[in-house]
């Protein structure tokens, strides 16, 4: 699972802007350069099959839909979290 997850790039840029507020896919695309809607698709996709965000959809006109980090992503990003400490640590001891 975690290979698949750091397999796509853009992961972990979701997670930063689910964290900061950010939960429409449009607004996910016009806030990062160079994704794409079909990336961005791809890999809320496999997220969601990994139980690490689940997509909540309003009935209303227009749709809209929203993304949102499940209790478990919640754990996973923490343990992610941790290993972007150990590796800032491991760097400046180099």
């Amino acid at each position: 699972m975690v290979e698949a997850i750091f397999g796509c790039k853009w992961s972990l840029t979701v997670y930063q802007l689910l964290a900061s507020g950010i939960k429409r896919p449009g607004e996910m695309v016009r806030s990062v350069e160079g994704l794409t809607t079909k990336v961005l698709n791809e890999c809320l996709r496999k997220n969601m099959e990994f139980g690490i965000i689940e997509r909540v959809a309003y009935d209303e006109v227009p749709p809209r839909v929203e993304y949102v980090v499940t209790p478990f992503g919640a754990k996973f990003i923490r343990i992610l979290d941790e290993l972007e400490k150990l590796q800032r640590e491991i760097a400046s001891e180099i």
